[in-house]
């Protein structure tokens, strides 16, 4: 499944890090949630004290011939279907049994497949909890050996949660409802639409056919078949041998563009009136489809690939092979009025999904538990394909920003699961789809990528994709095939591919590595042990961790094979570095590899320096990486908070996107700590010292033809320069809302977030109700899901509560999808919005906790009251969570977890204050005192004084 949010926001990813369980902050800024996980490091091995949810193995399905029959036009969510599936026997049994979920009035028949007999009636159990539908008929004994065709007819119902076999709704351009079914499989939502083998490697050919009004289409995952369709029944090509849950059809009044390029037809399907958003995505995905079978060497096996946007759905995307489905928001762009943002969300999703293609698709997994070795791949291509397709945008700094900086966050719990992780329940399959599964695969990958040589990587991916096509394959088929390539390509390894990686994918958690420096000889240590926020945690954990280091004489970040490793073992020493006494030394070129580094004083020191005159000399990855590091460092105790605040006086010179992302994290979080502190105002000028330069030189205006990523850093900067009160700052992008409300003059597309936000802070009644009632009317998801974050930038009380209050209101225009990423954007700006929201969860707690969540989703009830812990920094705030807390610990929509999560939130937040406050304020207010700034504007009045008095 493709990323559920959109790592470019990463606005709010580290000021999470203290809490216990992190929530998806609406629309989506990260893909997952760090869950409390019973046994996290639990290995790959069966539970004898459970009954099995896994299928028996007594029979293996060979193709399906499904056909669908709805009224889908007219909103009836009923629908029937019937099910031939050819089986074979695989041991002698008396029965066969497949999954069905939220199906009924089941009749079936069998007969031997090569038509022999009659066919004959069978009588069925069902195990609700399972979802195990058996099927059998007295004195019938199916043969080891023999082939079956299995009957089944059955009713069900459309659902209304976004998952399975659904209905989906919209309003057209006329203003009148529309209805369409459509499908969201992943993980075991197959069984909705079809009983089936509902496990991704019980692959078979399927046949579908479905019977609909004849105003409307249906499309599948393969091309229509011609000769067996008629009006108002579309039957399509029989399949490759796929798994179950990438089956797709969608019924409806789709229009599509249409266009062909290395052989392959693509299509990309939406609502009508939306045609002219198409193009954007056509042309994206027909280059990055020629560039990922480019680069696997594997050409795309289907003889289409469609895309299409669905008005409601819960997902980012969906992989389903051939047909591809989105969010409206991540498939439609608008070159008139979209942003750079969003232009880069398409891209790099329909990367991500056309990733699945080859990995997920072509080669299943074996079983969820190795969910990583589809999303990993999917996470590192939707960056590396759009790297390939669009060089000059540099995205891998947007990798960096975004998944990277998550996975290192989530890890550093101790208790993190592995990447590979069993599981059996379909409730224990939707706790995998996190931060391990997607950001840090992708990242463990990408390290891999860079350490063996790209070359390397790149051929062994043939291999594992050669070998294990249209089959299931685990974590050992993928070392195997990229040891071959080693091997192939005659290139030394250290120790066994699978040694090495399975180091990373069986044991959860993030090595630190400790550099200390020999000033006399030149030489230096690395030691590695586990990180956690806790600087005191003792883990015996080891790594096989590739390493490899620029120097100040030699800053060459280009090549990032590595060059050293530690191999499972604690300590090793470079003694053929010859590094230079007063020159920094910096491990991890251009930050590929997966781990954190501290340095010995003197050496942060060097390096600080280096970045105060020459930091261009430092690859901006890895300009991005120091800050963060350094941030966990101070706060976690490792190193003085001196060290981080005075290395950022460097930013006057910063234009690159990933360092100043890493800034804004800093900011943003010590912002939330301070902001009512007594010493706030020098804090504030310190950030107004960091960013004004940088502001002055961005400006506000946005600008043609300029670099892909200028565009993402001009926003960065305006946030920091807004929050730290830059009064042009606040004045332009007030002025800037304020002309659109008056005279409709249009914000600039890729300024929007900015001007929005910080104009709404400053905001009167008129201007927030005309932004309210835009997001109301919008028919673009996109601009939705921008106008839904910058809402809750209002620091008006009344204006708060008026759009809190609309998340319950079903008489409004927001979508279902939409009604619980409402307080997120509230609470997290500040302290008149968390209270607000606290207030308004007091008095409508039960209405909101019947929020529908979506299919496998969290009660947003539950999830709000986590996330809002992670927010609470004084003592009044407490009280009224705490008062929240008691009022619905005891009902149906929270755990009995609530209160220790709470707990550990609020209790994480109060021991961070007691640890950093004092150091960071004490060092603000010696540096404002002490400034240049400071100094100049002493002079100056003096001067003024001097002149005066002579005059």
């Amino acid at each position: 499944m493709a990323r559920v949010l959109v790592p470019l926001l990463v606005l709010f990813v580290a000021a999470l890090s203290q809490a216990s369980v992190l929530r998806q902050f609406p629309p989506v800024d990260f893909e997952g949630k760090q869950l409390l996980l019973e046994n996290p490091n639990q290995r790959l091995e069966t539970r004898d004290d459970e009954a099995t949810y896994r299928l028996p193995n007594n029979t293996e399905p060979i193709s399906y011939d499904v056909t669908l029959r709805t009224n889908v036009h007219t909103g009836e969510t009923g629908f029937t279907g019937t099910v031939i599936i050819t089986l074979e026997v695989i041991e002698t049994s008396t029965t066969i049994t497949v999954h069905a979920r939220q199906l009924a009035n089941f009749t079936a028949s069998i007969i031997a497949a090569d038509g022999q007999g009659t066919a004959t009636q069978l009588q069925y159990t069902q195990d609700t909890d399972r979802e195990f539908l058996s099927f059998y008929a007295n004195d019938l004994t199916f043969t080891a050996g023999t082939t079956w065709l299995l009957t089944i007819n059955y009713e069900g119902n459309l659902r209304t949660d976004n998952g399975g076999f659904y209905l989906s709704t919209y309003t057209d351009e006329e203003g009148a409802t529309k209805y369409l079914a459509t499908t969201q499989f992943e993980s075991t939502d197959a069984r909705h639409a079809f009983p089936c083998y509902d496990e991704p490697a019980k692959r078979a050919n399927f046949t579908i056919t479905i019977h609909h009004d004849a105003s409307y289409n249906a499309i599948s995952n393969m091309p229509v078949n011609a000769e067996k369709s008629s009006t108002g029944i579309t039957s399509f090509d029989t399949s490759v041998k796929m798994s179950s849950y990438l089956v797709a059809f969608i019924v409806s009044e789709f229009v599509s563009s249409s266009g062909e390029f290395n052989n392959l037809p693509q299509r990309v399907f939406s609502r009508k009136g939306t045609e002219h958003e198409q193009e954007w995505a056509l042309i994206t995905g027909m280059l990055v489809e020629k560039r990922l079978s480019g680069y696997f060497d594997v050409p795309f096996a289907l003889p289409k690939l469609d895309q299409a946007a669905i008005p409601d759905f819960a997902a980012g995307a969906m992989e389903n092979w051939g047909l591809a489905t989105y969010r409206e928001e991540y498939l439609l762009y608008n070159s008139e009025n979209s942003t750079v943002n969003t232009q880069t969300n398409i891209a790099t999703i329909e990367s991500h999904e056309d990733a699945h293609m080859w990995f997920g698709d072509l080669v299943a997994i074996e079983y969820w538990s190795y969910l990583w070795l589809k999303e990993g791949f999917a996470t590192l291509f939707e960056n590396l394909a759009v790297d390939l397709a669009y060089p000059a945008w540099d995205i891998f700094q947007t990798f960096h920003a975004g998944s990277y900086q998550n996975a290192l966050v989530t890890d550093a719990n101790p208790s993190t699961r592995p990447m590979t992780y069993f599981v059996e329940k379909p409730s224990e399959i939707a706790l995998l789809y996190d931060n391990i599964a997607y950001a840090k695969a992708g990242s463990v990958l990408d390290m891999w990528r860079n350490a063996l040589t790209n070359t390397v990587f790149q051929r062994g991916l043939h291999n594992y994709l050669e070998a294990n096509k249209f089959s299931a394959a685990n974590e050992t088929h993928l070392f195997d095939a990229i040891a071959l390539a080693a091997r192939e390509e005659n290139f030394a390894v250290p120790a066994t591919i699978n040694e090495m990686m399975s180091s990373w994918t069986r044991q959860g958690g993030v090595p630190l590595l400790t550099v200390t420096r020999n000033y006399n000889d030149g030489s230096f240590t690395v030691k590695q042990e586990q990180y956690t926020n806790d600087k005191d945690y003792n883990s015996t954990k080891l790594w096989y961790v590739p390493v490899n280091y620029a120097l100040q004489s030699d800053p060459d970040f280009r090549t990032t094979t590595a060059t050293h490793y530690l191999l499972n073992e604690a300590e090793i020493t470079i003694s053929d570095a010859k590094t230079i006494k007063d020159e920094w030394l910096i491990l991890n070129k251009q930050s590929t590899g997966y781990y954190r580094i501290n340095y010995d004083d003197d050496n942060w020191k060097l390096i600080t320096d280096g970045l105060s005159s020459r930091p261009h000399k430092i690859h901006p990855r890895n300009r991005a990486q120091i800050i963060s590091d350094l941030y966990r460092f101070v706060t976690s105790g490792r190193v003085a908070h001196s060290t981080l605040l005075q290395l950022l006086t460097y930013l006057p010179k910063e234009d690159q996107y990933a360092p100043w992302s890493a800034v804004n994290t800093v900011i943003t979080l010590f912002n939330r700590y301070l902001s009512g502190d007594e010493q706030y105002a020098n804090f504030l000028f310190y950030v107004t010292e960091l960013v004004s330069e940088q502001y002055d030189k961005f400006g506000v205006n946005d600008v043609h033809g300029e670099q892909h990523l200028a565009k993402f850093t001009r926003n960065v900067i305006i946030n920091v320069a807004c929050l730290a009160g830059v009064e042009s700052c606040l004045s332009e992008t007030k002025a800037k809302l304020q002309a659109l409300v008056d005279a409709g003059t249009p914000i600039e597309a890729n300024l929007q977030t900015p001007v929005y936000c910080n104009g709404l802070k400053q905001a009167d009644d008129a201007t927030f109700n005309f932004v309210f009632e835009k997001l109301m009317n919008s028919n673009d998801q996109a601009e939705r899901r921008l106008l839904i974050s910058a809402l809750g930038c209002a620091q008006s009380q009344s204006q708060l509560e008026k759009y809190v209050a609309s998340s319950i209101d079903q008489t409004n225009q927001l979508r279902t999808q939409e009604r619980y990423t409402i307080l997120s954007p509230v609470y997290s700006r500040g302290e008149v919005g968390l209270l607000t929201s606290i207030e308004f969860l007091l008095e409508n707690w039960e209405t909101y906790g019947n929020l529908n969540a979506g299919f496998g989703g969290v009660n947003p009830l539950y999830s709000d009251i986590v996330s809002m812990s992670a927010y609470v920094v004084n003592d009044n705030q407490k009280a009224k969570l705490q008062e929240l807390v008691d009022v619905v610990k005891n009902s149906e929509f929270v755990p009995t977890t609530l209160q220790t999560s709470v707990d550990a939130n609020v209790q994480a937040n109060e021991a961070w204050l007691t640890a950093n406050r004092e150091p960071i304020v004490s060092w603000v207010s010696t540096f404002r005192n002490g400034s240049p700034a400071m100094s100049a504007s002493i002079i100056a009045i003096a001067l003024c004084f001097l002149v005066a008095t002579l005059f």
